[in-house]
């Protein structure tokens, strides 16, 4: 018997790509996405994609999505509810439903915080793409060799240069990126939006407005659908 998955979906080429991953394995098979939304800018918290876009990937992906709403200022505690919250409205669509998996891929305080927040409210997490070795330069080439195409969303500038934002997810950016910088990101240093790969029944057509930065840190490359309104 397979075991019926939630996948916590940020929209960006990690989540993605945990979905491929788990689309692949017998053992699981993801019944729905679950993102948050910041209320008042209407976009995945801390990517920046609107939620157009969002909605637009779920309909790729065949799955119903679910959104943890936020407002634009949080703590910590406020995400907690809001999680909880979303967690409960699962349950209710889906009785029985037990698993969320998160596609983090080696900082182990993070994963540690999501096992202690899942245990609390009696979820068991999965980490499908999960590494002991933080090197992901290997698993960046592997995601861009299946086909997976994203574009740079949001650039953390105390890690990377503001002229990163917008560019696409691709062996040049690799070979561009300064050696500090992890090749998947995965401190932060910048978060993706992904547009096509085999978790998708077509690519999205997306064109890339203005970059603003946001907070004097965080560099934002406005992504639209070609064909919407916005």
């Amino acid at each position: 018997m397979t075991t019926p998955t939630l996948l916590s979906w940020s929209g960006g080429k990690d989540s993605a790509w945990a979905l491929h991953v788990l689309r692949n394995d017998p053992r699981y098979e993801v019944v729905g996405l679950l993102t948050t939304v910041t209320d008042a800018y209407e976009r995945v918290a801390m990517h920046g994609i609107r939620r157009d876009v969002l909605h637009a990937q779920a309909q790729a992906t065949g799955l119903p999505l679910i959104e943890a709403r936020l407002p634009r200022v949080a703590d910590n505690a406020t995400y907690e509810a809001s999680f909880t919250a979303a967690l409960d409205t699962v349950r209710a669509r889906w009785p029985g439903l037990r698993h969320i998996a998160f596609g983090d891929l080696y900082l182990a305080d993070i994963r540690a915080y999501r096992e202690a927040l899942c245990a609390r409210h009696h979820w068991t997490p999965l980490f499908p793409i999960f590494a002991t070795a933080p090197d992901t330069t290997a698993l960046a080439q592997t995601m861009i060799a299946a086909g997976l195409r994203a574009t740079l969303c949001c650039v953390d500038t105390q890690q990377l240069a503001a002229a990163f934002a917008g560019r696409e997810f691709d062996p040049a950016l690799l070979a561009d990126l300064p050696q500090t910088v992890d090749r998947c990101g995965e401190n932060g240093e910048f978060h993706t939006c992904v547009h096509a790969g085999e978790m998708f029944s077509a690519p999205l057509a997306l064109c890339s407005g203005e970059t603003v930065l946001r907070d004097g840190r965080f560099a934002f490359t406005d992504l639209a659908l070609r064909d919407g309104t916005g």
